[in-house]
């Protein structure tokens, strides 16, 4: 059985979300990705991150981003967290094209995105207490 954890904390700066994307594939890339599959995490994380950074921390550069990944067997679960504004209605926050920020010109994509690329995702919020994203996708199985 093949298992390993990693954690990381940074601050919401929007700069450090390619920091991010590259942290997490690189942990995950010890599963011998294909491309594809790597593009898919990378692009899932980064749309996390960046929801945390934007509307749970509204560009406030001095709070922290936690990110948590781990591998079990051949599937990866990734958490993104924030303890930030939080999420008023995840439901209607989940619908494509809602967006909370249309001043910013945010497509609203961004779980959608994530549902897209990933196997599973879950989204955890509490108003005034942060937004718990939970993702998890399978790789192609080992040899």
């Amino acid at each position: 059985m093949n298992e390993n954890m990693m954690k990381i904390e940074f601050l919401s700066k929007s700069q450090n979300e390619s920091f991010a994307r590259v942290a997490v594939a690189a942990f995950v890339s010890q599963l011998d990705p294909t491309i594809e599959e790597l593009t898919d995490v990378k692009t899932a994380v980064s749309e996390a991150v960046t929801n945390a950074i934007i509307h749970g921390y509204e560009n406030k550069s001095y709070e922290m981003v936690y990110i948590e990944a781990s591998i079990k067997d051949n599937e990866v679960t990734i958490t993104v967290e924030d303890k930030g504004a939080g999420i008023d209605d995840i439901g209607l926050a989940m619908q494509p094209l809602y967006t909370s920020r249309p001043d910013l010109e945010r497509s609203g994509m961004g779980f959608t995105v994530m549902e897209t690329f990933m196997d599973s995702l879950q989204v955890f919020s509490e108003k005034n207490n942060g937004t718990k994203v939970i993702m998890k996708k399978k790789f192609h199985s080992l040899n």
